[in-house]
């Protein structure tokens, strides 16, 4: 395997056999990376029908992988420490991967993805397959037993709309982050909902009931105190 890489987490391998665990058997990692929490599964590399499913080995969850919200360096660590603790779980080292999939919110550019298989490449064999997209893209595949055609929304911490043709055409709106364009998102509402809570105290806007339930819940006296908050 190249190089060592913040050795603590890839420890485990040590402990394997030398074969690296899994009885000879092929692996795929596929990650889920969100501005909330990111998620990896080991599965098997067998023939997948919409009647049978593979199997997950192993399953482990992170927090945020997005390197708008975190930095880049951040976000790697938060992807390999998952990557790590799925195939710690199961029992199985990089020597058996043999594909990793990567669908991460804030890849939107050809660079971003370059950076990650760049990265991906340092960390495992020269013959393993990466596969780096927007997790829009993971979401519509999800919905369509992998095929990309259709258009999918989320609106989770952060929005995104991204839709492909039976021809390969491809569109996407939103998804900017929340500063350029994150409308609808949990992170856009609540946005929203501050901001009506410091109008109405600084007198600029209505008074709302909003100021009672967020005080309340964040255990403030003043709105004046979301400033630090």
């Amino acid at each position: 395997m190249k190089r060592e890489r913040k050795g603590e987490i890839w420890d485990f391998e040590h402990e394997l056999p030398a074969r690296g665990g899994g009885g000879g058997e092929k692996l795929i990692l596929g990650l889920d990376g969100g501005t909330s929490n990111t998620i990896c599964v080991c599965m098997p590399i067998i023939p997948f029908t919409p009647n049978h499913s593979p199997p997950v080995y192993a399953r482990a969850v992170a927090g945020c992988s997005n390197h708008n919200s975190v930095g880049e360096t951040a976000a790697r660590e938060t992807l390999e420490q998952v990557m790590a603790e799925a195939l710690s779980k199961s029992g199985c080292s990089r020597s058996v991967v043999r594909a990793v999939c990567l669908a991460v919110s804030g890849v939107n550019h050809p660079t971003d993805q370059q950076r990650i298989l760049d990265w991906l490449s340092d960390i495992f064999a020269s013959d393993v397959e990466f596969f780096v997209e927007n997790d829009a893209v993971a979401a519509l595949a999800s919905g369509t037993m992998g095929k990309l055609h259709g258009c999918v929304l989320i609106a989770g911490t952060g929005t995104i709309a991204y839709g492909y043709t039976e021809d390969g055409r491809e569109a996407r709106a939103s998804g900017a982050g929340p500063v350029l364009g994150d409308w609808g998102s949990g992170y856009g509402i609540a946005a929203k909902a501050l901001t009506s809570v410091i109008r109405s105290y600084d007198g600029r806007g209505p008074k709302t009931m909003l100021t009672c339930s967020i005080l309340h819940q964040l255990q403030l006296s003043s709105p004046d105190e979301l400033i630090g908050y």
